[in-house]
């Protein structure tokens, strides 16, 4: 399964602060511990950057990747910043992410197009967030067809049904296994699929978050997920990706599996 390292966000006071100042050390530094905890793509989040949003996304993808061999999921609703990002990337970006409201649909998807970018299409439309899992298959049906009208392949989707917080929303997170079954037919080959993890813990009591996520994230592998957004350096978290990995015959099982 791929994972796509969180930890690099504007949100984080000590990161947020190197990328204010420009400073690279604490960035490469949390890259590179992500990397060696088993990430595939690094997430890299700069919030919706109004002001320098291009020039400070442009810096991000240069600085990480002079450093560290490993492509970048670009995480902004700046438009003009996603594109400065994806002009200097080297190799093939994650872009994140379109969803079903027009504007934002038509333009990320344009740039994933010219850029030969793999996109994350996220199932939420212009009436706001889906009530269960067919309306979550519309939104995702309109984010394949505006994909196929750009030539864009439809493994270089990943449709993310949208984790809504357990504590308010509880039943909520049956609506997204059923969505993940059913995502799988909409399309051949069909779409990936991926998740924020972290979402269905939101406001929870700290002690309970990394629980909640581990048990999530079993459940969602069981439903075909194919790539989750989520913490690396949660040991725990990888041992139970590596032994749902196992199970869903995708690694050879040895006794030394967890190594």
């Amino acid at each position: 399964m791929l994972v796509i390292g969180e930890k690099i966000n504007v949100m984080s006071k000590n990161l947020g602060e190197a990328m204010k100042e420009r400073n690279p050390g604490p960035i490469i530094e949390m890259a590179k511990k992500q990397i060696e905890a088993g990430a595939n793509y690094l997430d890299i989040n700069i919030g919706p950057a109004p002001k320098e949003g291009p020039e400070l996304m442009e810096w991000l993808v240069t600085t990480i990747q002079n450093e560290v061999d490993i492509p970048l999921c670009l995480d902004t609703t700046n438009f003009e910043a996603m594109e400065a990002g994806l002009k200097v990337h080297k190799g093939k970006a994650l872009i994140n992410s379109a969803s079903g409201e027009p504007e934002r649909l038509e333009k990320m998807m344009s740039l994933a197009a010219k850029h030969d970018s793999l996109i994350i299409g996220l199932c939420l439309s212009a009436e706001g967030i889906p009530r269960d899992a067919n309306e979550r298959v519309m939104v995702a049906a309109e984010i394949i067809t505006k994909a196929a009208e750009l030539g864009i392949p439809n493994d270089h989707i990943y449709l993310d049904p949208l984790i809504l917080p357990l504590s308010v929303a509880q039943k909520d997170v049956l609506e997204v296994f059923e969505s993940l079954r059913m995502f799988k037919s909409l399309s051949e080959p069909p779409p990936k699929t991926v998740v924020g993890l972290s979402n269905i813990s939101n406001s929870l009591p700290r002690e309970l978050k990394p629980l909640v996520d581990r048990t999530l994230l079993a459940m969602l592998m069981a439903c075909g997920l194919d790539a989750a957004i989520l913490d690396p350096l949660d040991r725990e978290m990888i041992n139970t990706l590596k032994t749902a990995e196992v199970l869903r015959n995708e690694n050879l099982y040895a006794p030394s599996y967890l190594d």
